[in-house]
């Protein structure tokens, strides 16, 4: 049975950080490509960062180059998402992606809710 599980969110005060981690099982985590998206409310779901399955090449969306790091652990078939200096405007509902390259497969998380606020 395929798990994707994100944990992590939470509030954090604006410039503060946090570290998301989603937890996969029940397929070839090393395989997949992994990305993490965010939706805040009236928005449509966006893509945040990517990390690929085989050189762990990463792509991130211009509005948190610099702040953010997606990394990978395919010993622990865990993707992380490393959040630094918050804003209010990251706020938003976070999930987590896998998605085997070349095909249409992909399994999505429940997402985590990170709010940014004073």
């Amino acid at each position: 049975q395929v798990q994707v599980v994100e944990s992590g969110g939470g509030l954090v005060q604006p410039g503060g950080s946090l570290r998301l981690s989603c937890a996969a099982s029940g397929f070839t985590f090393s395989r997949y490509a992994m990305s993490w998206y965010r939706q805040a409310p009236g928005n449509e779901r966006e893509l945040v960062a990517r990390i690929t399955s085989t050189s762990g090449s990463t792509t991130y969306a211009d509005s948190v180059k610099g702040r953010f790091t997606i990394s990978r652990d395919n010993a622990k078939n865990t993707v992380y998402l490393q959040m630094n200096s918050l804003k209010p405007e990251d706020t938003a509902v976070y999930y987590c992606n896998a998605n085997l390259p070349l095909t249409s497969l992909r399994y999505w998380g429940q997402g985590t809710q990170v709010t940014v606020s004073s």
